[in-house]
C-alpha cells in the first residue's frame, strides 16, 4: 500500500535526510573568492565612467580656481539664482572669488542648487557617500533640483567596505547617525515602466573632484 504523504511532509523528510548525511563543503574557498574581477583602471577614471553610466556628471579640477570657473559655467547654463552652501570651508572658497550663494536657509523652498562635501566616492559603482556630520546636514543633498558634490582625490576608494573604513578612521567612535549612498540622480520606473530621473530628489548630480582643495 502506497504511503499517503503530503508535499510538505515530503519536503521535511528530504531536509532531515540531507542534515543527517555528511558531505564535504562544495565551496571551501568561497569567503576568499573576490566578489568582483580585479580592475587595473585608475580609481578616478573608473569612478568617472561609473558615475556617467548612472546619469551623473563628473568634473575634474586641479584647484579651486578651476572649480569656480566650471561652476560659473554651470550656473549660467542652468540659470541658477538660488544656490545654497552651508559648509564653512566651501563658503570661504566661494566668498574669496565672489561667487554668489546663500549661507542660510532663507527661501530654501526655492533652492535651485545645493553644494555639499561628501565622505567618500565609490569607484566601483560611481556612488557618493554623504552624512549628516557635515554642515550641509540632511536637506541640502536632497531638496534642491541640482546637487553639487565637492570631493578631494584622497576620498576615492574602490568599494563600500573601503569607504566605511575611511569614515571610521575619520570619526572613530563618534560615527555619523546618518550615512546615505547616492548613485546618480534619483530615479523611478513605477509609472508605465518609464524611467524618470529626479522623481524623488535632485534631477542632476554633479561631482567635482578637486586635486588641490583648500
Amino acid at each position: 500500500m502506497q504511503e499517503n504523504i503530503t508535499s510538505k511532509e515530503l519536503m521535511l523528510k528530504k531536509i532531515r535526510k540531507a542534515l543527517l548525511e555528511k558531505r564535504d563543503n562544495p565551496y571551501p574557498n568561497l569567503e576568499d573568492t573576490p566578489l568582483y574581477k580585479e580592475s587595473e583602471e585608475i580609481l578616478e577614471v573608473l569612478f568617472a565612467e561609473q558615475l556617467t553610466a548612472v546619469s551623473g556628471n563628473f568634473i575634474y579640477c586641479e584647484n579651486g580656481i578651476e572649480f569656480i570657473e566650471n561652476i560659473l559655467q554651470l550656473a549660467d547654463k542652468y540659470k541658477w539664482r538660488k544656490i545654497y552652501c552651508w559648509e564653512p570651508e566651501l563658503q570661504e572658497l566661494l566668498t574669496e572669488y565672489e561667487f554668489p550663494f546663500y549661507k542660510t536657509d532663507k527661501d530654501f523652498e526655492l533652492a535651485e542648487a545645493g553644494i555639499t562635501l561628501c565622505e567618500a566616492l565609490i569607484a566601483r559603482n560611481g556612488s557618493v557617500i554623504v552624512s549628516n556630520q557635515n554642515s550641509a546636514g540632511r536637506r541640502l543633498s536632497i531638496f534642491p533640483h541640482h546637487h553639487i558634490v565637492i570631493a578631494r582625490t584622497g576620498q576615492i576608494v574602490m568599494d563600500l567596505k573601503d569607504a566605511f573604513r575611511l569614515i571610521k578612521d575619520k570619526y572613530g567612535s563618534q560615527l555619523p547617525t546618518m550615512l546615505s549612498t547616492i548613485t546618480g540622480p534619483s530615479r523611478t520606473a513605477d509609472i508605465e515602466k518609464t524611467l524618470v530621473l529626479g522623481a524623488h530628489g535632485p534631477k542632476e548630480l554633479f561631482v567635482f573632484l578637486i586635486e588641490d582643495f583648500i
